[in-house]
């Protein structure tokens, strides 16, 4: 059945597959974490070498130094405006459907003890002053060992300024890094194969551990936070398209490999290297794509950002905490910090949460445990949305530096370019023809 020979469809299937698994027969079910886990590891094993070799080759073969400074600050631009409207839709959201509301939570009697391995983190993790700090690394091998994203980009872009301004003298190790990239991208092709596996083991876990039972209890937080992303898909990428000239739902479905397989996996990681390719190919400049989907992973998690707001409220409802609308702004300020710190922490999200109502003293820390138990499942809308509005932000960051090639573009939503492995070379010497590999 040709249906099946695309990724999306496969992983479909085993999202579908691992739900049954964890619903009928959960102690199986809680066994094929394993699958999910080495899936997560085999992207991680990529992520890096593809994240420093595209920047590094994007920035060296720059023929202008401004032109990586506008790109940055667009890049920047664009997550600051993103991710602010995603706050700002979340509170609006959540102040009209109050999901908290009859809940009647005593935050002293709640579990707090569950919810220590975040709390703790809170105190661990840096403020803005040092997470800024952080970001300059004073062992690059340790940053790649320990995978630290930004700290590995900001090294990535002094080498490529470096190789720049080198010239003639830095071209013989730009050959030797645009090959290693090469090989890198055929790993990534090969990996990409066990998606549905990885999507199967994490889903089976989820539904085994959580159960089905926690969805219906919290089933309008749940719906809030999934209205609310479909809410700031539809206004912010349909203007987007709009605003550059493209059609959205073409865009969407040109990606929908990597939209299905992060929904499976939870992980907006897991499908930053193909990513990358898809976007090259379809007309998005090596330096821009470099820039924005590496960044984007800690600068512009919109999906992310309506969780917060939405949770912050709906343990202020649930636990009858009374806010002003000031309250709600000061609410709205300390996230667009605290939501940018965030990056390397595990449980980043609750780890936020924790951090900001911390901050602000207002609403319990211990409501957290009215979350626990879904916040797995909500993890799929954050990291799809956080996918997509990287991937529509790189896109609207090359228009607008006018350097958008449309007809690859146009070739790739017209669905000419569908390629199973994209290399370098491919990639600049042949950007419209498709690439098969025999099976």
């Amino acid at each position: 059945m040709s249906l099946f020979k695309h990724l999306y469809i496969q992983v479909i299937v085993a999202v579908l597959c691992g739900a049954i698994l964890g619903f009928v027969w959960p102690s199986f079910a809680s066994g094929l974490k394993p699958l999910s886990d080495v899936f997560i590891n085999l992207i991680r094993m990529v992520l890096l070498p593809v994240i420093f070799g595209t920047v590094v080759l994007g920035i060296a073969r720059m023929e202008n130094m401004r032109e990586l400074g506008r790109v940055g600050a667009k890049a920047l631009a664009y997550f600051e405006i993103a991710s602010t409207l995603a706050l700002i839709i979340g509170m609006v959201v959540v102040n009209i459907v109050r999901p908290g509301t009859g809940i009647h939570a005593d935050p002293l009697t709640l579990d707090a003890e569950s919810i220590s391995q975040y709390t703790k983190a809170v105190a661990e993790h840096a403020g803005l002053v040092d997470f800024l700090v952080h970001i300059v690394p004073s062992n690059i091998v340790e940053s790649f060992a320990s995978g630290n994203i930004l700290q590995v980009l900001f090294f990535s872009l002094l080498l490529g300024i470096a190789l720049a301004k080198a010239g003639d003298a830095a071209r013989p190790f730009v050959c030797t890094l645009e090959s290693l990239l090469d090989g890198i991208f055929h790993i990534v092709s090969m990996v990409m194969r066990f998606a549905p596996l990885g999507a199967l083991g994490a889903m089976a876990f989820t539904i085994s551990k959580y159960g089905l039972g926690s969805l219906a209890s919290m089933g309008l937080v749940l719906v809030c936070v999934y209205a609310t992303c479909l809410l700031f898909a539809i206004l912010s990428f349909g203007l987007i398209a709009r605003l550059v000239g493209f059609s959205a739902f073409r865009f969407l479905r040109y990606i929908r490999d990597e939209i299905v397989t992060v929904f499976g996996t939870c992980s907006s990681e897991s499908v930053l290297p193909r990513l990358m390719q898809k976007l090259e190919m379809a007309g998005v400049p090596r330096t821009v794509v470099g820039l924005v989907l590496p960044g984007g992973l800690t600068f512009n998690a919109c999906g992310s950002a309506i969780y917060f707001t939405i949770g912050a409220l709906f343990i202020a409802q649930a636990t009858d905490t009374s806010l002003s609308m000031v309250d709600q702004l000061a609410i709205l300020g300390v996230l667009m910090l605290t939501s940018k710190g965030s990056a390397g922490v595990a449980g980043a999200g609750f780890v936020t949460l924790a951090a900001t109502l911390g901050a602000l003293h207002k609403i319990p820390v211990s409501g957290l445990v009215l979350l626990l138990g879904v916040d797995r499942f909500m993890a799929e809308a954050r990291s799809v949305t956080n996918t997509i509005s990287n991937a529509f932000g790189a896109v609207a960051v090359a228009a607008w530096e006018g350097v958008l090639d449309r007809e690859k573009l146009a070739a790739a939503l017209r669905g000419e370019l569908e390629p199973e492995v994209l290399t370098t070379t491919e990639l600049v010497d042949h950007p419209v023809t498709p690439i098969t590999i025999v099976q």
